[in-house]
């Protein structure tokens, strides 16, 4: 799959995700609605300062606008974000430590 077919895909797909028209886009990236569109379409293709900026309206590193889909393994796919999470159980173990020491932190003061 071509780049331009990519970008065209995922700006489209990513813009009407976060519920942004073209119009608004533009606006954001201090350029042209009909510009947009002409993106959209296959038509034109935007500079590296454009993709920054319209990356940057969509929250999205600039690099995920040419990311492909696939389900293909050996496609690179991007990192996924580690939840940090911590078990009740263990919530609840360190609160008790936390709870012991600072009443013996205040004991010692008084």
């Amino acid at each position: 799959m071509q780049l331009r077919k990519i970008l065209v895909q995922n700006l489209r797909k990513i813009r009407k995700e976060r519920g942004i028209t073209q119009a608004a886009l533009a606006e954001m990236c201090g350029t042209d609605t009909s510009y947009i569109g002409q993106i959209e379409t296959g038509k034109r293709f935007p500079s590296l300062d454009l993709i920054e900026k319209m990356a940057k309206v969509l929250k999205i590193s600039p690099h995920l606008l040419f990311y492909i889909e696939s389900d293909d393994d050996t496609n690179e796919k991007p990192p996924k974000k580690k939840k940090d999470t911590i078990s009740d159980t263990k919530k609840e173990e360190l609160t008790n430590r936390l709870t012991d020491a600072i009443r013996k932190i205040v004991k010692n003061i008084d």
